[in-house]
């Protein structure tokens, strides 16, 4: 640390200088009755000092201002009238006072002056923030490397970090202030440490050139050209299939019932989103009813759910989420006739949802039946039987779907380009049937359909969600060689504008595997883009490959 800090400043001007660097004044220095006067709050942060107290009672060092009074003490001793002024809402204290509140030199040559000021020791039991930059200079677009080194006076951990202006790159020239503050685990808080760094010169990186080498997966990144891309239009092969069951409708169920029922036998997906509306805590169940006249098991393969919650935009992302990351393994075995349940929800409160997708496999025929309950009833068939079925609501879709696995395959040669998704033209929605009204339904978005996409030419390219239609909040899974890796996308929020796509993944291998079920809650279409996200040459060829 410095022992001195020394600001040099000329009356009337807000150019100043802070141990030689220029800084600039929001509030020049002023002759105010007489006397050489300072924006209080300004001086104090340019000098390192702690300004204590209120909106309308301050403390610096040995110096006590009272805003609504216009009026100071010094170790008690009132003041001069004059001392303190308000110039619109900022408050100005005479620079000799300053200077005897802190114990500073104060010398002046005509109209500028120089305080010479030792830094505030600050409270010996805080945390001390400190941070390095690889360069003081920088490029626009080029990468900062910020290295991190705080520490604990009594080796406390540091357990939450602040920043103030950093930025990964910055685009535009200019002179930026980046800052840090730390807490430690006894909730002390440190002075804040800072920065200067300056950008300028011929740019190493566009934003999107730089997203293409740094953008980590979840991330967003602008590209208003995306929409001008071409479109590559993916190749359906035949593959190992089996049919969806839906339900979501009635969406909100006011009543214990049956929400949908179906019978399988071999492979299957459920999906299944619904809200309680019964005004009372209630349940969803999935039951199984074998339909043999033998004993058969039911596997379940795999299972993501998210409840109970309120907020819906987070529903398919989570449900996502732990359907690709789990991997089943639990089996009931039923005797015929015999019912269980192969999901239950936690308890819903009214107004509360559950989003679940379970992977069956049955090794005979069974009967499915999508309940809600009030947390009163047991899951039973003696119960099922009783229960009535619910209408459809008339606004969402229940129904089978067969063959609700889509194994795509491309071919990348022009790039960027787009694959478009869930959009019901040049991907269509799945047809099927309400096993209950014998209707034909249309299931738009195709939610629950699983996307089997190979990716052929893949090396050396990134590929990244455009949402098309809204708020996007979901999950991929890729395989690129023996990497296997489920995506968040984004990362945080929302993908909300078709022009800020959200990295997904960079390509080692030749074939990309992309796994992706349109997520529940969501909004479709989306598109898939790919570029080319080899180093350019001649335009950002510098990668940094160093971030701790």
């Amino acid at each position: 640390m410095l022992g001195s800090v020394q600001l040099t400043f000329t009356l009337d001007q807000a150019g100043a200088f802070v141990n030689g660097s220029p800084v600039t004044l929001q509030s020049p220095p002023r002759l105010i009755g007489g006397r050489t006067m300072l924006p209080l709050r300004e001086v104090a942060d340019l000098l390192g000092q702690p300004l204590l107290g209120t909106t309308t009672q301050l403390q610096l060092a040995r110096l006590s201002v009272d805003a609504r009074q216009n009026s100071a003490s010094l170790s008690g001793q009132a003041q001069p009238a004059g001392t303190v002024a308000s110039v619109g809402t900022t408050l100005y204290v005479s620079a000799r006072t300053l200077a005897d509140a802190l114990n500073a030199n104060l010398i002046s040559d005509d109209r500028t002056f120089t305080l010479t000021a030792l830094r505030d020791g600050g409270n010996p039991l805080t945390p001390q923030a400190r941070f390095s930059t690889d360069k003081s200079v920088y490029a626009p677009g080029e990468r900062v490397v910020y290295t991190e080194y705080p520490f604990d006076p009594d080796g406390a951990d540091i357990t939450a970090r602040r920043w103030t202006g950093r930025q990964d790159a910055y685009f535009q020239p200019g002179t930026y202030t980046v800052g840090l503050t730390v807490t430690n685990s006894r909730g002390l808080q440190s002075q804040p440490f800072t920065r200067t760094i300056r950008v300028e010169g011929t740019p190493a990186d566009s934003p999107l050139t730089y997203a293409l080498k740094y953008a980590q997966p979840g991330d967003a990144f602008p590209d208003p050209q995306i929409l001008n891309y071409p479109s590559a239009t993916p190749v359906t092969v035949d593959g190992p299939n089996y049919p969806l069951l839906f339900s979501d409708s009635p969406e909100v169920p006011t009543q214990s019932g049956i929400l949908y029922q179906d019978s399988v036998q071999g492979r299957a997906r459920l999906l299944a989103y619904h809200l309680n509306g019964l005004g009372r805590p209630a349940r969803l169940y999935v039951m199984a009813r074998n339909l043999e006249s033998r004993a058969v098991e039911v596997r379940s393969e795999r299972l993501g759910e998210t409840a109970p919650t309120r907020i819906e935009g987070i529903l398919g992302q989570v449900t996502l989420m732990e359907y690709f990351a789990s991997s089943g393994g639990t089996t009931l075995s039923l005797m015929p006739g015999q019912s269980a349940a192969v999901y239950a929800s936690p308890t819903l409160s009214a107004g509360s949802g559950v989003n679940v997708m379970q992977d069956l496999t049955t090794s005979g025929r069974v009967e499915l039946t999508f309940l809600m309950l009030e947390d009163t009833l047991p899951p039973t068939g003696q119960v099922a039987q009783q229960l009535p079925y619910l209408r459809p609501d008339g606004r969402h879709v229940r129904g089978t779907f067969p063959d609700a696995v889509r194994h795509l395959r491309v071919n990348l040669s022009t790039l960027p380009t787009r694959i478009v998704i869930g959009d019901g033209q040049v991907d269509p929605a799945i047809v099927g049937t309400d096993a209950l009204t014998r209707q034909s339904v249309r299931l738009s978005g195709n939610y629950g359909v699983l996307y089997d996409l190979e990716v052929n030419g893949a090396a050396g390219t990134a590929v990244a969600l455009s949402p098309r239609g809204g708020l996007y909040r979901g999950a991929m899974n890729v395989q690129d060689g023996p990497i296997t890796q489920t995506i968040k996308l984004p990362r945080s929020g929302n993908a909300l504008k078709p022009d800020e796509p959200v990295m997904l993944w960079r390509s080692q291998s030749d074939r990309l595997n992309i796994d992706f079920v349109p997520a529940s809650g969501s909004n479709l279409p989306i598109s898939l883009v790919f570029y080319r996200a080899r180093t350019l040459s001649g335009f950002g060829g510098l990668i940094k490959t160093y971030q701790p």
